[in-house]
């Protein structure tokens, strides 16, 4: 694709990397066969293919309206358009930098700038949302079916191992994650302590910044991520083997740490390493000898929900479907694998009616099976899915806990 961006844009390294990205896109359209908001609204501008065509618009100095911040709004940033694209366009990058240009040149109403304000200022701080959740369910007997289906409950939390191990490796905590659905990561450091290593979670560490850097917030998105960096580094020094994220969209975020500081001379290089030894929780137990979990699959029918951060994001399509069968779990078929759950971090909040017509989708996919649970990724799908599948809906990590004999 040619471009003519202006020369203002040009000269910083996020005008260059869009003039980049703009430049590998040949406008092929085979995006907009596996976009599923082109797919439910059937509008050229609501697929990736019209998507770029605004940014590349916007950069190269035409008028910006309201118009193009409702369609780059409306993305999902599920990314299956990249795992589709011939040419390798990175969309994702792309669709990060146009937001942020229209928010700047683009004034919200004060309705729709509260609500992203609040998300920003609670959702990524574990003690404002846990505040809020506290608050929301003694509300609960008040509320309309439709949120009361929303709103996470708040579990007892479980002692984790203490026993100390020659292997160690750090735990991505999160914000949301650590509040809503805590026995992940208590079931993670349960197995790994039964494999030999000792999961260690950092004092100061929080949330990865997704929320911040996918709200047109890049500047606050960086400084989650500087302050991660800063309490994992003296772990990682000690010899930490590698940074574990149970949540799918935590991971994508944090193995592009060292791209977005990439530019910052005094914290480039530890950024890189710290996305280089992040792992999804599938990638660590791929590479070990699970024997001694003693797994003992019971004679149910598992449902598995690939998050777009795991498919389409980490490209780890079929990493975590391949060891639970290996671990001896019947796995249901489910059908358009590849579409978004419509939970995509902030988008169940923000585009609520695109995000039902996406959640009744997936669903109706999951259960078409007829499995006697559902198990996903990523924290988000988890509570998205839960708040309308007809059987229980957990992190996968909690099923091999609970079936582990060891």
């Amino acid at each position: 694709m040619q471009t003519k961006l202006s020369a203002d844009i040009l000269s910083t390294p996020q005008g260059q990397a869009a003039d980049r990205i703009l430049r590998a896109c040949v406008h092929c359209g085979f995006c907009t066969a596996t976009c599923p908001t082109y797919q439910l609204l059937g509008d050229e501008l609501d697929s990736p293919r019209g998507r770029i065509y605004l940014i590349k618009q916007m950069l190269e100095g035409n008028a910006v309206t309201a118009k193009t911040q409702t369609h780059l709004d409306r993305c999902l940033t599920c990314r299956s358009c990249e795992t589709t694209c011939p040419s390798g366009v990175q969309y994702g990058k792309l669709i990060d930098i146009g937001r942020e240009l229209v928010e700047h040149r683009v004034s919200r109403g004060v309705f729709d700038y509260i609500k992203r304000l609040m998300l920003r200022k609670i959702v990524p701080y574990p003690a404002r949302f846990k505040a809020l959740v506290t608050l929301g369910s003694l509300a609960k007997p008040l509320l309309p079916a439709s949120l009361k289906r929303k709103l996470p409950a708040l579990p007892a939390r479980a002692a984790r191992p203490v026993q100390q191990h020659a292997r160690t490796m750090l735990i991505a905590e999160g914000c949301a994650q650590s509040v809503s659905t805590p026995a992940t990561n208590d079931a993670t450091a349960r197995i790994l302590d039964k494999l030999g290593i000792q999961l260690i979670s950092a004092p100061n560490s929080g949330c990865c910044g997704a929320v911040s850097q996918h709200l047109a917030a890049p500047a606050e998105a960086l400084d989650f991520v500087r302050r991660n960096i800063d309490a994992w580094w003296p772990y990682v020094a000690q010899g930490a083997e590698a940074i574990i994220s149970t949540a799918s969209g935590c991971g994508v975020m944090l193995k592009d740490y060292g791209d977005l500081l990439q530019h910052d001379l005094q914290y480039a290089e530890r950024a890189k390493r710290i996305s280089a030894i992040t792992r999804d929780v599938a990638e660590v137990l791929a590479g070990e000898d699970l024997s001694p979990l003693q797994i003992q699959p019971a004679r149910i029918k598992v449902a598995f929900h690939c998050p777009c951060t795991l498919q389409h994001g980490q490209k780890l399509t079929g990493k975590t479907e391949a060891l639970l069968q290996k671990l001896g779990f019947e796995l249901t078929a489910v059908s358009d694998s590849h579409l978004c759950c419509g939970s995509a971090g902030t988008y169940s909040v923000l585009q609520p009616e695109l995000s039902q017509q996406l959640l009744a989708n997936k669903v109706a996919a999951l259960q078409q099976g007829k499995p006697d649970i559902i198990v996903t990724a990523n924290v988000g799908c988890q509570m998205h899915l839960a708040s309308q599948a007809n059987v229980a809906v957990k992190h996968w990590v909690e099923l091999l806990d609970v079936r582990s004999q060891a």
